[in-house]
């Protein structure tokens, strides 16, 4: 069993019957010292977001998940096909709110962990930081530099992020996939 003070970011506990991962908590304090945690929860099966309070005398049980390997396929009107890396013909999907905010850093071919919750797979999760070829990107401004530029790029999988002036089209770059920010460049292109 989990106490309402090991609730922190990235923990995974089952609420109401499903599996939620906590994105946010903040403890805030309340009239007559009364602590309570505010919280954002994502629940793992269908992707949805809750804003929740837990108060100090709150339980919860740990979610039992199994990971494994899992590896991106291809998407197509809102859903997402993987298959296990060991076993490219057991297919499954998902559908883009199942999969997230993350969805748009997934590239063809790209290896992701799978979870397995009561003997089903239910969602998988994206590495913190993957590489990906910058599609289209505007030429930096000259100018002020003092307070250092950004600019917008898109990437190979459409998602569009900002990025320091030097980011060109062409260039290999790590993005952090939790955040949806740009990292650092891998690769200047050609």
């Amino acid at each position: 069993m989990l106490s309402y003070y090991e609730l922190r970011k990235g923990v995974q506990f089952i609420y109401e019957g499903q599996p939620y991962e906590v994105l946010e908590f903040r403890q805030m304090g309340k009239s007559q010292d009364v602590v309570v945690a505010q919280t954002k929860i994502r629940n793992l099966i269908n992707g949805k977001i809750l804003p929740k309070n837990f108060h100090q005398s709150d339980v919860f049980e740990e979610a039992e998940l199994r990971k494994f390997q899992a590896k991106f396929i291809y998407a197509n009107r809102g859903k997402f096909v993987f298959s296990y890396v060991d076993n490219p013909s057991k297919r499954f999907e998902f559908s883009e709110e199942q999969v997230g905010d993350t969805a748009k850093f997934l590239k063809t071919g790209q290896e992701v962990e799978g979870l397995i919750f009561e003997d089903k797979i239910i969602n998988i999760i994206l590495p913190v930081k993957v590489q990906l070829r910058v599609k289209e990107a505007a030429p930096g401004v000259k100018g002020d530099r003092a307070q250092g530029g950004y600019k917008t790029v898109t990437l190979e999988t459409g998602a569009v992020i900002n990025t320091p002036l030097f980011v060109e089209t062409g260039d290999s770059i790590e993005v952090n996939t939790e955040k949806g920010e740009y990292v650092r460049r891998i690769e200047k292109g050609e």
